[in-house]
């Protein structure tokens, strides 16, 4: 089955050339927002492709294979925009942040709860660990995060003292 990943709004166009205005606080925007790009709009999901991009205050811009007139894009105006996983080629080891959405935390063996949410402080971005009867916060960096096993659903987590107490 293929896994479509939410990546951002259509807000607005811009200009009269066809370019459009993505509203976006997707993660990996790098792997999504490039000339060749394949994106999939509504809830039809209507495969596009990327011709042009740029970065314009808070909006990815983007411009698409066999549009350049705005009047032509209107109708995208206020839809979602998807890729399709497999086509963000992740590296080895890499992850989206909607992956860890599910796995089971474990210390030492010792299961600590599930990952229930990946929150953002605006400095700082932690994983929300739920073990039945509390919240637990993790930060999200590379250096508590031991392993990572999507078969298994699965994160191995090296934490600090006082971490899960």
């Amino acid at each position: 089955m293929e896994e479509f990943i939410y990546v951002g709004k259509i807000v607005n166009t811009h200009g009269i050339k066809g370019e459009i205005r993505i509203l976006s606080d997707f993660s990996k925007k790098e792997k999504v927002f490039v000339s060749g790009m394949p994106i999939y709009i509504g809830r039809k999901k209507e495969r596009e492709v990327i011709s042009t991009y740029r970065h314009h205050k808070n909006f990815e811009m983007i411009t698409m294979k066999g549009y350049t007139d705005i009047n032509e894009v209107l109708r995208f105006k206020g839809l979602y925009v998807y890729v399709k996983k497999e086509d963000l080629k992740l590296e080895e080891g890499e992850f989206l942040e909607s992956d860890f959405i599910g796995l089971k935390v474990l210390v030492e063996g010792v299961d600590k709860g599930v990952v229930t949410a990946i929150r953002d402080s605006g400095h700082n971005k932690f994983f929300v660990i739920f073990d039945s009867q509390k919240e637990i916060f993790i930060p999200y960096q590379k250096e508590f995060i031991a392993s990572v096993d999507l078969v298994k659903k699965e994160m191995i987590v090296t934490p600090i003292k006082g971490m899960f107490e």
